[in-house]
């Protein structure tokens, strides 16, 4: 049975008009251990919790971001299905705004870095092509979307 995990694509908008494509900066953490990839906040699934609730308590954890600093896009949820440690994993994200262009990021012992980063190097960072397909796909929406 596959590994399941959940997570949020953490991203803000640093200029108005709200659908202008620069604007949009995604959150990435760099992992204290293994190769050091950087990834949105994600985790394991805990026993009695849904998958959003996944999403934002490792969300918090991580990141230092409260499900109440954080607005979640409505229409967007994606799967992406891999092998991690020579077993089947599946990560769910959603993504999410934060609610302060400026808030403050605290990283738990997880994680050694954070970084805002443009589309192009957010995908540049993510080095595994499914993670930078996900990041396009979020990218696109959000542009596609009066929010």
């Amino acid at each position: 049975m596959a590994l399941r995990a959940c997570g949020l694509i953490i991203f803000r908008r640093r200029l108005i008009p709200k659908v202008d494509n620069t604007s949009i900066e995604f959150l990435l953490l760099q992992a204290s251990d293994g190769i050091h990839h950087w990834t949105p906040p994600k985790g394991h699934v805990e026993p009695g919790e849904n998958e959003l609730e996944t999403a934002l308590r490792e969300t918090q954890e991580e990141a230092g971001l409260k499900a109440s600093q954080l607005t979640i896009i409505e229409g967007f949820r994606r799967e992406l299905n891999y092998v991690a440690r020579k077993q089947p994993k599946t990560v769910i994200y959603w993504l999410a705004e934060v609610k302060d262009y400026d808030v403050e990021i605290r990283l738990s012992h997880e994680h050694q870095a954070y970084r805002w980063l443009g589309l192009e190097e957010a995908c540049q960072l993510a080095q595994f092509k499914d993670m930078e397909a996900l990041l396009h796909e979020g990218h696109q929406f959000l542009c596609s979307t009066v929010a």
